[in-house]
């Protein structure tokens, strides 16, 4: 295992299952000295290096009140996301809002509000899960808000390069966990996809691929578009949000 970790001090939004839950394991696996686990409604651990936070990534106020909490931040874990049952690009509009509001503003306010944190303890790293749904003809909301933060990621490593802030996008198909049980589907483990990830922040990655399925369609985006989507569309044939 890469101890690459010694010593940092971690927050993972969405901490409470899941990716987020094995974000905090692997972290105090790999040596990190404090890990602040932050969601909506904390809960207990019984590790006293983890700090339950309570954090609504789509609430200012407690953005604010996160940073004021964890002042000694190093790393940046922004997982936080919702994939709702019956997301349609095609509204009801509503319900794209509130999914932008988690996964597009959410994770930006909170990147934006903790870079001068990073900044203030050394420059850092900040990770931002994506999802391979960025780079497909996936007809959902969830897939578009990931695609603008994807870009955002993007934005946001130009920005912060003068702060000497690493900016980690992780792109990921279906992972096993169970905001993905409903669909029956390849996946790969939540602790490939965090170990993957971990190990980007080791060796300087700006980006980790954590699957095969993501490996495979960015070695197809420069395919002609007449060719490229209709072979996406066979891949997603059966795929039902």
């Amino acid at each position: 295992m890469n101890q690459s970790l010694d010593g940092r001090t971690v927050l993972v939004t969405g901490a409470n299952g899941g990716l987020g839950e094995e974000f905090v394991r692997q972290a105090l696996a790999r040596g990190a000295g404090k890990v602040y686990a932050a969601a909506r409604t904390p809960k207990p651990w019984d590790d006293e290096r983890i700090r339950s936070l309570s954090l609504d990534v789509t609430d200012a106020g407690d953005v604010a009140r996160a940073v004021a909490e964890a002042p000694d931040v190093d790393l940046l874990i922004n997982n936080a996301g919702i994939a709702p049952a019956g997301d349609y690009v095609s509204g009801p509009e509503d319900e794209l809002r509130r999914i932008f509001e988690t996964n597009f503003f959410g994770t930006l306010r909170v990147a934006n509000a903790f870079a001068p944190v990073l900044a203030a303890n050394g420059g850092g790293t900040l990770l931002n899960i994506l999802s391979s749904a960025s780079w497909a003809n996936v007809p959902t909301g969830y897939a578009a808000s990931k695609a603008a933060t994807w870009s955002a990621t993007n934005a946001l490593r130009v920005l912060l390069q003068g702060h000497g802030t690493q900016v980690i996008g992780l792109q990921v198909g279906m992972i096993d966990t169970p905001m993905a049980t409903r669909w029956d589907v390849p996946k790969v483990s939540a602790e490939s996809v965090v170990a993957q990830a971990y190990d980007g922040v080791a060796d300087g990655s700006i980006e980790v691929l954590a699957d095969e399925q993501t490996r495979d369609l960015k070695s197809r985006l420069s395919t002609r578009a007449e060719e490229f989507y209709p072979w996406l569309d066979e891949q997603l044939a059966s795929f039902k949000p």
